[in-house]
């Protein structure tokens, strides 16, 4: 009788993808699903995974290493007329051969992200298209604590997403209106732009009587009622400098600096 053996499953495994572009094949890495488990969300949705060394948000760009045209499976297959050309001479040309179809670093993964924003962005891609490829590039730089990087990031992203809300360009996607105001308003919120958060956090209550996602509109109503909240307590402290912060009045502390997830 011959002694049986199990082949342990990795939580990789290959793909094989047709360049949007060049119309060549190409191998990418991809993770099973069984190994993706969700403990939480940040209040910019970003999900916080179990296993801290699996992560697929590294893997949801595919990267032609033939001509470097690097795309999701949101990506439309349609391609405006000259657009080919376009990618050709921008992209294609400039290419210099190398391959991410591997297992991926935090930083390759940046790399493909802005590959692909970049390639999106010459594709004349939808905005909510290249504002979700911009919000998880700060993930990932949050991931490295790189702030500046991040802020940076979460600001293409805001744009991006008041574009797509201004244009409707959302419709027809995963992504609801609640969601998208949401995102507008908390990524504003994030990177200081307070009365932009405020007016967006606004619209999301606005709609709690017809939107489907009723938690979305109760997020908002924390977020929006934290934002006051602090607002009252800065115009509190700045009139009344000993009672907020002790007899040496306000100048004697450094002003505190608020930090998120």
């Amino acid at each position: 009788m011959k002694r049986g053996f199990f082949m342990e499953i990795t939580p990789y495994y290959q793909k094989s993808i047709e360049c949007l572009h060049c119309k060549k094949q190409f191998k990418t890495t991809k993770v099973r699903s069984k190994f993706v488990k969700v403990d939480s969300y940040t209040s910019d949705f970003q999900p916080i995974y179990q296993n801290k060394e699996i992560n697929p948000l590294l893997y949801n760009i595919f990267v032609c290493n033939h001509c470097g045209f690097s795309f999701t499976e949101e990506f439309s297959k349609y391609f405006a007329p000259g657009m080919n050309d376009e990618i050709q001479k921008k992209i294609a040309n400039k290419w210099v051969p190398r391959s991410y179809g591997n297992e991926r670093s935090i930083d390759d993964g940046i790399n493909t992200y802005k590959l692909g924003i970049f390639c999106g962005t010459i594709k004349k891609e939808k905005s909510i298209n290249i504002a979700g490829l911009a919000l998880r590039t700060a993930w990932l730089y949050r991931l490295q604590q790189k702030h500046a990087d991040e802020r940076r990031f979460i600001g293409i992203a805001r744009d991006r997403y008041a574009d797509s809300y201004s244009s409707g360009d959302f419709s027809g996607t995963q992504m609801s209106e609640t969601r998208v105001l949401y995102l507008i308003a908390e990524l504003s919120r994030r990177i200081g732009d307070v009365e932009y958060a405020i007016r967006y956090f606004s619209k999301v209550i606005e709609k709690q009587s017809t939107s489907l996602e009723p938690k979305i509109v109760e997020m908002a109503k924390d977020r929006w009622q934290e934002i006051r909240d602090n607002k009252n307590k800065s115009a509190s402290a700045y009139l009344c400098p000993d009672r907020q912060m002790g007899r040496e009045g306000i100048l004697s502390t450094p002003h505190p600096v608020a930090t998120d997830a």
